[in-house]
């Protein structure tokens, strides 16, 4: 048995036996302090009543962590009868001392709101009678070999209070356990919620640009080129049916019975490529080296950030700045990887208002620890470049 298997969390049916064993040696303690002659010479009570008294006070041990409230009050009863009727000795008080440690430290961390004080108060008052009560009704003063007044009158909450007080920290620190893991599931949720809303967003606004495209561009020429006008409606649905398995895809990730499907990397580079051209604008691709250990080497979550950083990119000049010629380079280092997408047009690609392609672009990058640029070329176009480091860390 390793050590990760000696401090794992017991099973509920586990922690049951573990009580069982205890309640068993508490009842095997307190019928031995029952069995114990009294001193003030009284006579010694049946057996049956000693095995009795000692089953009261250990059987609730059983169900303390079921029923802590109830066992409490259970335990301190028996034990203070037991006790003021001398069934068993203050001098052999150790059962029913482990009975109420056991049931009060349960009890500490299951109840811990302002009526615990009080029922832990009174608990130690009975306890405390039942130990020196009989002694000072009847005018005699404590047996000799027995605990001394102070300690006689305070002795329930010498018994009690620890117990409680422990309980009640162990629980108060498993409280804020539980709080804090339900603050980073919820935490962890949040940034699920918004990794989907980015993948969403990079597919949708990719492939509607372009059917918004080669929707006007057959609209256009629908009675003058019907043949044109049918090859834009065939791109029209080849680029939907792409978006709508994407999408799937995405919405996948959601279900927990569902494998993951292969996100996009590197090699999907060309149909994206070879989509977006389908437009106004002629789009180029270089992937520097177009094979080998290096490009093998690179994450798949590094990989999508790569293919969302060029997708965004590409949608921003076939929307923004077409009629163009854009260029993406992409450069896998032994480092990192660079991505530069560039175009001619006359006007810079930008994200419409209210849109969120360039934060989008730049949170990936981020996510991965890189740097990220994009702004106006000289002599006219847009140039967006990122530098992604390979070991870089992402969500």
């Amino acid at each position: 048995m390793d050590a990760a298997q000696l401090i794992r969390r017991l099973r509920p049916a586990e922690l049951y036996g573990l009580d069982a064993v205890a309640a068993a040696v508490v009842v095997l303690v307190s019928f031995a302090g029952a069995l114990a002659e009294p001193t003030d010479g009284r006579p010694a009570e049946p057996v049956w009543v000693s095995g009795l008294t000692a089953l009261a006070i250990g059987l609730p041990v059983v169900v303390r962590r079921r029923w802590p409230f109830p066992v409490a009050i259970a335990v301190t009863l028996a034990a203070s009868l037991a006790l003021a009727l001398e069934f068993i000795p203050s001098f052999a008080a150790p059962g029913p001392v482990g009975a109420l440690a056991l049931a009060f430290y349960t009890f500490g961390t299951a109840v811990r709101d302002s009526r615990a004080f009080l029922i832990v108060a009174i608990c130690s008052f009975l306890v405390s009678a039942g130990m020196g009560g009989p002694a000072l009704y009847a005018g005699q003063s404590l047996p000799p070999d027995g605990p001394p007044a102070f300690l006689t009158a305070i002795f329930g909450g010498l018994v009690i209070a620890p117990s409680a007080i422990l309980g009640f920290a162990i629980g108060e620190r498993r409280a804020q356990n539980t709080q804090r893991s339900e603050q980073l599931r919820r935490e962890a949720a949040m940034e699920e919620r918004l990794r989907l809303a980015r993948e969403l967003h990079d597919v949708i606004a990719h492939t509607m640009t372009l059917i918004v495209v080669k929707a006007s561009i057959g609209n256009h020429v629908a009675e003058s080129d019907p043949a044109e006008a049918r090859d834009a409606l065939q791109i029209i649905e080849k680029t939907g049916r792409s978006a709508m398995f994407e999408v799937r895809k995405v919405l996948d990730m959601l279900r927990e019975d569902t494998p993951y499907a292969p996100t996009p990397g590197l090699d999907d580079l060309p149909n994206l490529v070879e989509s977006a051209s389908l437009g106004d604008a002629r789009v180029t691709l270089t992937v520097d080296p177009p094979e080998g250990a290096a490009r093998d080497a690179i994450s798949p979550s590094l990989q999508l950030a790569v293919y969302r950083i060029v997708q965004e990119a590409v949608t921003n000049v076939v929307k923004h700045a077409a009629p163009a010629h854009c260029q993406v380079t992409v450069v896998v280092g032994p480092d990192d990887v660079r991505v530069e997408v560039s175009d001619d047009g006359k006007q810079p690609p930008r994200a419409s208002s209210g849109g969120h392609g360039l934060i989008g672009m730049r949170e990936r990058v981020a996510l991965h620890g890189g740097t990220f640029s994009a702004g106006p070329r000289d002599g006219g176009g847009f140039c967006v470049t990122a530098l992604l480091p390979v070991s870089g860390s992402a969500s």
